[in-house]
């Protein structure tokens, strides 16, 4: 077993945006692909954003505790961490670093302890975080309207995190986010 950095935070907050920077700094990274039971928005691609599953598939791999950790995130979209993506960046030799919900993200640090690292990354206000998730243009309305009603909450869970990024600045978070990691690692 190796070493593990998690980022979570809302819907829009940036957390891919962060994530995929630190991958262009961090050789050692490589990142968990998770799997999801929800259809690919604009050009997303399996097995590349995510492992594209039916719901059926989803369940019946959960039924054979394929999943590290997983959740319902919302009704009838299922994300979770697969057992054997973990596996095999560990057999690279890789660090893994994780872009999942908050509740995945508190469940992966509650599993590893002192090997994870775990990341909040706060949006500067919820209006900000609704204007952002409206700039991606890529849900409809009533999402955009659950995605701000469910921040709420998972802002509420931050303390449970080692970490709390403000990501007001883009590149300032990534550079916090870069110390914080290089501290971890060491």
């Amino acid at each position: 077993m190796g070493k593990l950095v998690i980022f979570s935070a809302p819907s829009g907050s940036g957390k891919t945006t962060i994530v995929k920077e630190l991958l262009k700094r961090f050789d050692c990274f490589e990142f968990s692909i998770s799997a999801t039971s929800r259809q690919p928005r604009g050009a997303e691609q399996n097995g590349v954003d995510y492992y594209f599953l039916t719901n059926e598939e989803f369940k019946e791999r959960v039924a054979r505790n394929e999943f590290v950790e997983w959740e319902e995130v919302y009704q009838g979209a299922c994300y979770g961490t697969l057992k054997s993506e973990m596996e095999r960046i560990w057999n690279n030799g890789k660090v893994i670093i994780f872009d999942v919900d908050v509740m995945g993200g508190i469940n992966l640090k509650r599993l590893f302890g002192e090997d994870a690292c775990s990341m909040f990354i706060m949006p500067p206000s919820i209006e900000e975080l609704e204007r952002r998730l409206r700039g991606r243009g890529t849900d409809a309305e009533e999402v955009i309207q659950k995605r701000v009603a469910k921040a709420e909450f998972e802002i509420s869970k931050a303390p449970e995190f080692d970490h709390v990024v403000i990501n007001d600045k883009l590149d300032v978070a990534v550079d916090e986010a870069t110390e914080i990691i290089t501290r971890f690692l060491k």
